[in-house]
C-alpha cells in the first residue's frame, strides 16, 4: 500500500492551499483517513480526520478554516486550508487506516509528507 500527498507550498498569511492524498495498492476497505502535521521541534499532531461514513473531526485550532473531504473514489482525501496563519507552517502527513483483507485488523499507512509554509 502506498500513500502519496501533494499540494503543499509557500503561501502568504490569509491565503489558501489544498492538499491531496491518494492511497493505492491491495486495499480491502478504508476506515479513517486523516491529516496530521509536524512543526519543527514539535510532536506530530492531528489536524483532521474523516471516517468511511463521512464523519469529520478537527483539532480546535483549524476549525472553521480547514475542511477535510473524500473524493468520489474512496481512496482519496483532501484538505482545503483557508485563512492560513504562520502557525500552520509544518510538514503535513496523510494517514490511511485500512484493511488489506476481510479480517478484523486495521493497518495504518503514512505518506511521505508535504511541506506547508505560511509567511507573515
Amino acid at each position: 500500500v502506498q500513500v502519496v500527498e501533494s499540494g503543499g507550498g509557500l503561501v502568504q498569511a490569509g491565503g489558501s492551499l489544498r492538499l491531496s492524498c491518494a492511497a493505492s495498492g491491495s486495499i480491502f476497505s478504508f476506515n479513517v483517513m486523516g491529516w496530521y502535521r509536524q512543526a519543527p521541534g514539535k510532536e506530530r499532531e492531528l489536524v483532521a480526520t474523516i471516517s468511511s461514513g463521512g464523519t469529520t473531526n478537527y483539532t480546535d485550532s483549524v476549525k472553521g478554516r480547514f475542511t477535510i473531504s473524500r473524493g468520489n473514489a474512496k481512496n482519496t482525501v483532501y484538505l482545503q486550508m483557508n485563512s492560513l496563519k504562520p502557525g500552520d507552517t509544518a510538514v503535513y502527513y496523510c494517514n490511511a487506516a485500512l484493511k488489506v483483507w476481510a479480517g478484523p485488523t486495521t493497518y495504518n499507512y503514512w505518506g511521505q509528507g508535504t511541506q506547508v509554509t505560511v509567511s507573515s
